[in-house]
């Protein structure tokens, strides 16, 4: 959720060109390293403890960098955004209800639960802003759009996981609220309340604090498959039914890259915002919805994070792409853009989720 500079983000899979994100990589490492040697008796349990203090921090960090006036400056924008939120925690998990459909078909009865929950987790923020800078669309919207969906999503995600996932998420019961709760809302509420005192802490250090996010996301990673081995995961997803999920997941990137341009366009949005909000409407976050995934789904996390983390790696390598293409289009013409204010929002980073 850390807002950082369009330019200085996702160098890898765009600048370098990589075949793969390279934080990508690092997860599926953990997922092998977990294969091998999967955390097991007390190990175990150290490693599910070191995880839940992992998600609180977290969430705690993502409160601190939250600036709540900036938020609410770009409110003034709030059509784009509630554009983007109807994309992201309705149309999406429209779609993702309807691939029901598809089970036993195309997908199993496992990673059907990881699926719906891909299309319930918020926008991602930094690479909706990089994209978005890279094709020359509003980049201040970006950023209001993807900090919106977070935080939108901390409440969000999980109560329409409880609700839509049922049995599979853990159900809408006392002790499932109480974990959101507990691990979640709270951590994320003291760190608004402490954002005053600590926020220049966080903003000053915010390289060093992203590498423990990312490393505590990788210890929930293996702390889920670690678990997963114990039940025997892999023996309930076999290589077609991977090669189903992708084709799955693919058709469902394309229908709301789609969907994301042309009903903006329909609704009068002009190519800045256009671009603003296919870039930020189509995608989800891997960061928000690991740990999400890790308090939801416990013991089952593994297969419930897999499709999530396919999803991300193909929606940048795509929208790379889109993002190269849509910065060669021609502006529009005067009598085609939209009369919406654009937000004046500071891009410098400080004090966003």
């Amino acid at each position: 959720m850390e807002i950082v500079r369009p330019t200085e983000t996702l160098r890898s899979p765009v600048k370098r060109r990589l075949p793969i994100d390279p934080y990508i990589a690092l997860l599926l490492g953990t997922v092998g390293l977990a294969a091998l040697l999967p955390a097991r008796g007390v190990a175990a349990d150290v490693a599910s403890g070191a995880s839940t203090a992992a998600i609180a921090f977290l969430f705690f960090l993502y409160g601190a960098r939250l600036s709540t006036h900036e938020a609410m400056t770009g409110l003034r924008h709030w059509r784009l955004h509630l554009t983007v939120l109807a994309c992201t925690f309705v149309v999406f998990p429209l779609l993702g209800l309807a691939a029901r459909a598809l089970v036993p078909a195309l997908l199993t009865q496992p990673l059907y639960p990881g699926l719906l929950f891909l299309t319930l987790v918020p926008s991602t923020i930094q690479s909706s802003i990089a994209f978005t800078s890279i094709a020359r669309g509003n980049v201040p919207a970006a950023i209001c759009a993807g900090s919106f969906s977070s935080l939108v999503g901390i409440v969000l995600t999980p109560l329409l996981a409880a609700v839509l996932l049922g049995n599979s998420g853990g159900g809408l019961s006392a002790d499932s609220l109480l974990k959101i709760v507990l691990q979640l809302l709270v951590p994320f509420l003291a760190g608004q309340l402490l954002r005053r005192w600590i926020g220049g802490f966080v903003a000053r250090h915010k390289k060093v604090l992203g590498l423990v996010d990312r490393g505590s996301i990788l210890l929930v990673v293996y702390t889920a498959f670690s678990e997963g081995m114990a039940q025997g995961i892999w023996h309930q997803v076999s290589v077609p039914r991977l090669g189903a999920l992708l084709l799955v997941e693919a058709v469902l990137l394309a229908v709301m890259l789609t969907l994301t341009w042309y009903g903006a366009r329909a609704l009068g949005f002009d190519r800045g915002d256009r671009i603003a909000i296919q870039f930020a409407g189509s995608k989800k976050s891997l960061a928000s919805g690991l740990p999400m995934a890790g308090v939801l789904f416990g013991a089952h996390a593994s297969l419930a994070v897999l499709p999530l983390m396919l999803f991300h790696q193909m929606q940048l390598m795509v929208c790379a792409v889109i993002a190269k293409r849509r910065a060669h289009d021609p502006e529009d013409p005067p009598g085609r853009q939209a009369r919406v204010p654009r937000p004046r929002v500071r891009q410098d980073g400080h004090g966003a989720p």
